[in-house]
């Protein structure tokens, strides 16, 4: 049992860790591409991450869905 709990957390942690790195290098392209741009509205730092945190949500959705 405690083994479980081990793989468990492993797994949790690194979706963690993918979600944060995904979603740092997001912002970062996204601020960059707001600069190569040059407009006043930060648009793609705002577009980009949300795109990110969506597909991310729709995957687990997907991934942890049990069809019976």
């Amino acid at each position: 049992m405690k083994e479980s709990n081990n793989n468990t957390l492993w797994k949790y942690a690194g979706l963690t860790f993918q979600f944060m790195t995904g979603l740092g290098l997001f912002l970062f392209v996204g601020s960059k591409i707001d600069d190569w741009i040059k407009i006043n509205t930060p648009l793609a730092i705002w577009i980009l991450p949300l795109l990110f945190i969506s597909s991310v949500i729709i995957k687990i959705i997907i991934e942890t869905n049990t069809k019976k």
